[in-house]
């Protein structure tokens, strides 16, 4: 898998900092204006790219009331009929040329999910820099094939997935001679808990794909997408609205503007914080050394009087002898004078 993945102009990698996008998805409730603010906010907020979601309801899912094709219980869509959900969430394909446009103006970056093989060729036309695989997509191998054929980048999620089955999406996308491949961990749970969200996952598809790998979060707050970072995810993706009150529904664990703002600050503190593996001391600690401890004279001592416990302490700072010297120094008698203070020095020590 390769380990420089382009995404327009801006280069992924483990030296890269992490690219951070802003999830749109339902959150413009079906107000292009919103939609335009929301992209406005993500810009604002130091994201690098936001991300729409192509498909309609008629390409998603079919207006049926079995029980199988209705939202899950429990969810924040609880009630509602799957059609009867898209036909709330979807972004109209009519606004998406025009976001892209604005995206390019914003001089930020703009791709999408597809959602089926017609969405895949929407997309096209408009020359999205990267693809998106949803969770609830990761078993649609043809459609994958399709994506992975077009030779940009696929970020995959992996949030229902047996390893098996992100094996044969990879393997899918290999095959079509695809090798820019990104794995999200996600959970899908939504708002997801803290406790299945199972972070240590991350550095095992790295190593177990060979990959780039960042995470997909449905968490509330930031804490779970900082310490991503501190564990190796190089793309977090977060879904953003402009207020949670607005409703919508991907609201409930959507962030604010503020809030995004301060993780992608949050994170770029990490990054500056997680350096290298070193035990190099930097200039600041070097010259903080000088309040290391040492061994010095705490009482006055008098010419030929013996060194004891009491008038010889290791203390700070560190211009005295090492404290290795200490037991060998007790015992041992004074060659002049000291002075309470004195750094003790072997040109004392008779």
């Amino acid at each position: 898998m390769n380990k420089e993945i382009y995404i327009g102009k801006r280069k992924i990698s483990e030296e890269e900092p992490t690219f951070i996008i802003a999830e749109i998805s339902a959150n413009h409730l079906m107000n292009y204006d919103r939609a335009v603010k929301i992209m406005i906010a993500a810009k604002e907020a130091g994201a690098d790219a936001v991300k729409l979601q192509t498909y309609t309801p008629d390409t998603i899912t079919i207006d049926c009331n079995g029980e199988e094709f209705l939202a899950t219980t429990g969810s924040p869509w609880e009630g509602m009929n799957l059609y009867q959900l898209y036909k709330t969430a979807y972004t109209p394909w009519e606004w998406q040329p025009k976001l892209m446009k604005l995206a390019k103006e914003l001089d930020i970056i703009c791709f999408s999910s597809p959602f089926d093989l017609t969405a895949v060729d929407f997309m096209e036309e408009m020359d999205m820099p990267a693809y998106k695989i949803a969770s609830f997509e990761i078993n649609d191998i043809p459609m994958i094939k399709k994506i992975a054929s077009k030779g940009k980048p696929v970020i995959i999620s992996t949030g229902i997935a047996y390893m098996s089955e992100i094996e044969e999406a990879v393997r899918t996308c290999k095959e079509e001679g695809n090798d820019n491949i990104i794995l999200l961990k996600c959970t899908s749970a939504y708002p997801t808990p803290y406790e299945d969200i199972n972070l240590k996952t991350i550095p095992n598809i790295k190593e177990t794909f060979d990959c780039i790998t960042g995470l997909s979060d449905h968490t509330l707050g930031d804490s779970v997408a900082i310490a991503s970072v501190a564990i190796g995810a190089k793309i977090v993706e977060k879904h953003l609205t402009l207020k949670r009150e607005d409703g919508g529904p991907d609201s409930i664990f959507s962030m604010e503007p503020k809030e995004f703002k301060k993780m992608v600050k949050n994170i770029r503190i990490v990054e500056k914080a997680m350096g290298k593996a070193t035990y190099e001391l930097t200039e600041k600690q070097k010259s903080s050394k000088g309040r290391s401890r040492s061994l010095y004279v705490v009482e006055d001592i008098g010419q030929g009087e013996v060194f004891t416990t009491k008038n010889v302490r290791s203390i700070r700072p560190c211009y005295g002898l090492h404290t290795r010297y200490y037991e060998s120094i007790i015992g041992k008698k004074a060659r002049c004078n000291l002075k309470k203070g004195t750094p003790l020095g072997w040109n004392y020590i008779d």
